[in-house]
């Protein structure tokens, strides 16, 4: 095998696949990028064996073949190779001789069919959407997953199909984050799946703002194409829990709020929250709500916004860093809050179907 190719691609295509690759694993060949030279580039592929991504690079293939090498050695390897063009020969013994300029390197390699090939999809659903959209959805939610590893099933993004609509939803049992998006599909496609973490974190470095993705659904797998790549992951199996009865009804209250200034605000005052409460306290009264925070241990802080609203006083507190999370992953300058009373939870809105729910924290005066 030997093929010669620009070290800006090479890397570009490394960096695309390798975090994937797990620091613990206790077989060595899942530390290794599969590397197939074949027509006019390489394919390169990873995997922990629960999550999978393929890649396209252009080369300069001179001999055909494939060879698994260590992933992140070589990635720092041709990062700080002097020049441009690389050349690359692989011997049957799978030992890589990397050349750059004057610099030469020898890599142990392993055999390229040892590598576990990436799931095949049979009869799977398929679904087509802008990258756009769901890169925006998955911003929107994905900060609200669960890391507690005791509920699996909160472990990622639950993803529905249904009624020509993709709804994803993020909750940890303290907060809820959904998004919907109107999509035409066929009545048959309907299905829900849990998209685990791992999966959302890499589909989201892969999606751009232009372009589509394909989703393919198959049995108890998900892929994701776009871009020339492939995004393979095993889905998370159990059901979801009925998110939809911890949704609000109709809000008493609800106030427009500069999402930039809000988030600042909360961020100042939040940095005098106790550690042990991490609560601050929102009061409201006649245009105005007052942000407040107090530490026994260290003082106290305050900030007042003046806001359009007009019912009773009222005071309702919350974790600081859930309240900031959805105001800073948002981009739309101003936000609703709906309020129904000191006791139920606050719901953060904008003018597209998203909801943010956020339990309320006990109030110590």
């Amino acid at each position: 095998m030997k093929f010669s190719i620009s070290k800006e691609k090479f890397l570009a295509g490394l960096l695309q696949v390798q975090n994937v690759v797990s620091t613990r694993t206790t077989l060595p060949i899942l530390s290794n990028v599969l590397i197939e030279a074949e027509g006019n580039g390489l394919q390169l592929t990873t995997t922990d064996l629960d999550v999978g991504i393929s890649g396209h690079v252009e080369a300069e293939v001179e001999t055909p073949g494939a060879v698994t090498l260590p992933a992140r050695k070589l990635a720092t390897i041709i990062k700080e190779l002097p020049s441009d063009q690389i050349q690359v020969s692989v011997n049957g013994d799978n030992v890589a001789s990397i050349e750059c300029g004057p610099s030469f390197f020898k890599i142990l390699g392993l055999d390229a069919d040892e590598f576990p090939p990436l799931a095949d999809f049979d009869d799977p659903k398929v679904f087509k959407l802008e990258q756009k959209t769901l890169k925006d959805g998955l911003k929107k939610t994905g900060y609200a997953i669960s890391t507690d590893e005791t509920r699996y099933v909160l472990n990622g993004i639950n993803c529905t199909f249904k009624e020509n609509t993709m709804t994803l939803v993020a909750t940890d049992g303290r907060r809820l984050a959904m998004m919907d998006h109107e999509l035409e599909f066929p009545e048959s496609n309907e299905i829900a799946v849990i998209i685990p973490t791992k999966a959302v974190n890499e589909v989201q470095r892969l999606l751009r703002d232009e372009g589509e993705v394909t989703i393919l659904i198959g049995h108890n797998q998900i892929a994701f194409e776009l871009n020339g790549s492939r995004l393979v992951s095993k889905l998370i199996d159990g059901n979801y829990p009925n998110y939809r009865q911890v949704i609000p009804g109709e809000a008493k209250y609800r106030i427009p709020l500069e999402r930039e200034t809000f988030l600042e605000s909360v961020r100042r005052v939040s940095l005098l929250a106790s550690d042990k409460s991490n609560s601050i306290k929102l009061e409201f009264s006649e245009n105005v709500i007052s942000i407040m925070a107090n530490s026994p241990d260290i003082g106290e802080a305050k900030e007042t916004i003046t806001v359009k609203y007009k019912g009773p006083n009222m005071a309702i507190a919350f974790n600081p860093e859930f309240l900031m999370a959805p105001l800073r992953n948002l981009d739309t300058d101003e936000v609703y809050m709906e309020l129904i009373d000191e006791m139920s939870p606050g719901v953060i809105k904008i003018n597209v179907p998203f909801l943010y729910v956020l339990m309320p924290m006990r109030v110590t005066n």
